[in-house]
């Protein structure tokens, strides 16, 4: 680990050294939205968050509201092996540039899958130079003599429970107590595909997100997280794209980490008939996505991430039992939930918890907060500035979204570490976005923080 970096706490108003830049604006802080002046260091971190009234040149935003940018710990780049025609890390990256997100967290079951150093040294120099944003690389653990290579430059690790693109072997579920205690004696944030292959259903070939949802029903989900839930205490354990609020509840119940999709919480297994909404685990009926949504509104949700999966349209085209699984969405997440705020739908306090905080904390990351001492990645949002979602306008050459014609309202500047990556929505930043890994350790987790999660 990186050694830990202290922050300074956001009542700590005095400006230190060199100024950057000032950003005046609204921003929710102490509770509330509020007028703030948030000063910039010239390393690009934030030096004081209260009234500065000289120092540096000052920008100022009126009514329009500054937010930390939001980390998404679930994307598929698609590089290596995956068709470009799809994602490239350059065209993924700026479109989370775009829709808020400062930070990804990328997902190893590509082509070849990130299963040894050199396959993760690759990655990373394909990140080198072309990233419009950060990227924390995920390594799969399934070859147990690179492990430990691996736990010393990856940024988290990722566990399939159930064969999926790129990971062909799925540990047995009686093989995966002994796979954590290693994994949480390599000190590296896991995250989980909770599904029990065993508890797939072996009907006629699916045709349509219904059957799919019936195909894998949610009981292999629950058997999955059954296998995870004695895992040891200092696991720093995440369960990927929960879909049920029984496992909400039973997660919270055990302070475990977890997230959820914008696509769990909005769409149901009747918002389309073809593979366009054919994802893993699958949609769920409709009384179950609004238990679900309603648990994410109350603030029992502790992580938004987007599983960011595009695929090609002539690909989601084919036959439903043999078209591709996961929709794009990592430009549309912070988006679709600005909207339903200022639709009154979700606090900001909860979108901002969710999507910047939290999994930034989980990742390790200075980031998430506009307080002293974090880097200085930031949104200025327009609520006024309503958009609809155009696939046409997004940067994935998938050419495809879910959330076509949804309302969203899409940041208008995006700073990474005090310099503009976006303007007036659109991206005027260059290819500075680096690798990172864990910058703290676990064990100093702000105060009121689960003990073993978000």
């Amino acid at each position: 680990m990186v050694p830990a970096r202290r922050l300074r706490s956001r009542g700590d108003d005095s400006p230190r050294g060199t100024l950057r830049t000032i950003l005046s604006g609204r921003a929710w802080l102490g509770g509330r939205l509020q007028s703030v002046e948030i000063a910039i260091d010239e390393d690009g971190r934030i030096a004081s968050v209260g009234k500065i009234r000289t120092g540096a040149p000052r920008e100022e935003f009126g009514e329009r509201v500054i937010l930390p940018s939001a980390t998404d710990l679930h994307v598929h780049l698609r590089e290596p092996g995956g068709p470009a025609e799809a994602e490239t890390i350059p065209s993924g990256t700026a479109g989370a540039a775009v829709g808020g997100v400062g930070l990804v967290g990328e997902m190893p079951n590509t082509l070849p899958p990130v299963v040894t150093l050199d396959a993760l040294h690759d990655k990373a120099a394909r990140v080198a130079g072309r990233a419009a944003v950060d990227v924390l690389l995920y390594a799969s653990p399934t070859v147990a003599r690179e492990r430990g290579a691996l736990a010393r430059a990856a940024g988290g690790f990722k566990v399939y429970l159930s064969p999926t693109t790129g990971i062909a072997d799925a540990p047995e579920l009686a093989e995966v107590p002994g796979l954590l205690r290693e994994l949480a004696s390599l000190q590296l944030p896991v995250a989980v595909h909770a599904e029990d292959p065993r508890r797939f259903a072996g009907r006629d070939a699916p045709k349509t997100p219904v059957d799919w949802n019936r195909h894998r029903p949610a009981r292999a989900e629950e058997a999955a997280v059954d296998a995870l839930l004695d895992g040891p205490e200092a696991l720093r354990l995440h369960v990927a794209h929960v879909t049920t609020a029984g496992e909400v509840e039973r997660l919270r119940s055990r302070g475990v980490s977890f997230e959820a999709t914008p696509h769990h919480l909005l769409l149901s297994d009747r918002s389309g008939d073809d593979a366009r909404t054919k994802v893993n685990p699958p949609l769920r009926p409709e009384p179950e996505r609004a238990r679900l949504w309603a648990a994410f509104r109350r603030g029992e949700i502790p992580i938004l991430a987007s599983d960011h999966a595009p695929h090609p349209a002539n690909e989601k085209a084919w036959p439903f039992d043999r078209a591709p699984s996961g929709v794009p969405g990592v430009e549309t997440m912070v988006p679709l939930m600005l909207a339903r705020v200022r639709a009154q739908e979700l606090d900001l306090a909860t979108l901002l918890l969710t999507a910047c905080e939290r999994p930034a904390r989980w990742l390790g990351q200075p980031i998430g907060r506009i307080a002293p001492g974090h880097r200085a990645n930031l949104l200025v949002v327009d609520f006024r500035r309503r958009a609809k979602v155009e696939a046409r306008r997004l940067h994935s050459p998938c050419g495809w979204s879910p959330f076509e014609g949804w309302e969203a309202i899409f940041p208008e500047v995006h700073y990474r570490d005090g310099v503009r990556i976006v303007d007036g929505g659109e991206w005027v930043g260059s290819p500075t976005g680096r690798v990172v890994r864990p910058e703290f350790a676990f064990s100093e987790r702000p105060a009121g923080s689960p003990e073993r999660g978000s």
